[in-house]
């Protein structure tokens, strides 16, 4: 059965660098199957892949189609789903992508939903790993159009605000219908010591700190020159420390 791990945080926190990590490390031991939850869908760049059409389009056109009475002929809604699931599926050796895209416009998208989550759960369990690289509302997951979570990593940096976003999304979990196992905190871009106030946020947020990630320039460097971060030597702070994570969450 496979594993789903979801990331989320504050935009700008580094939350696509650490997937993308995440994803390449688990990627040496089994497959994965990664998930861009985030409209601005750029974690194909940070993977090295290239970039697909997303499910979002691909409800629109669904929804247009609908309306206009002129859906395809000669295939249900269920089979036209899972068949451009598999169109938008970027495929590489041991990782595969799926971009979810732009979010729902406006109009009801319960029915489309119901069968994006089936023809998804479907595809998931394929995979040993799914890792879900999500924006700070989480709506995929809120809207339940991604299947449960074994562990949620909430990403947060050296500023006060990334903690309050972190305490709110773990808020969030509460409210919704999906299943969270487990809960954990990654702090990236940070030293050995911590703000009173930081500290404070972190305790009233009752979040547990599964790792701390340091500032690294070689992240700096690769960026300034368009070179996906899963290109970063295996002595990369970053690299090892989420090697580090991964070993605590007894995935590797």
């Amino acid at each position: 059965m496979s594993k789903t791990i979801a990331v989320a945080g504050k935009g700008g926190t580094g939350k696509t660098t650490i997937s993308a990590l995440l994803i390449q490390a688990l990627s040496t031991k089994g497959t994965v199957l990664a998930i861009d939850g985030d409209p601005a869908s750029n974690l194909n760049l940070a993977l090295g892949l290239p970039e697909a059409d997303t499910v979002g389009d691909m409800r629109e056109d669904m929804s247009v189609q609908v309306k206009k009475g002129k859906f395809e002929a000669g295939m249900s809604k269920p089979d036209y789903v899972e068949y451009k699931i598999h169109e938008a599926l970027v495929e590489s050796e041991h990782i595969d992508l799926l971009a979810m895209g732009r979010p729902e416009g406006p109009g009801c998208y319960c029915a489309a939903n119901n069968m994006l989550r089936d023809s998804i759960d479907r595809l998931s369990s394929k995979y040993d790993y799914v890792v879900i690289d999500n924006e700070a509302g989480m709506e995929h997951i809120s809207r339940q159009t991604t299947r449960d979570v074994d562990i949620l990593l909430i990403i947060a940096d050296t500023s006060l605000r990334s903690l309050i976003t972190a305490g709110r999304i773990k808020g969030l979990i509460k409210e919704l219908r999906t299943r969270v196992d487990k809960i954990a905190l990654i702090l990236n871009r940070v030293g050995d010591s911590l703000s009173d106030e930081m500290r404070n946020e972190i305790a009233a947020s009752g979040l547990e700190i599964i790792g701390r990630i340091p500032q690294d320039p070689n992240i700096t460097d690769l960026d300034s020159r368009g070179v996906p971060v899963v290109e970063l030597p295996p002595t990369a702070p970053s690299k090892m420390k989420v090697m580090e994570i991964l070993k605590k969450l007894g995935l590797l």
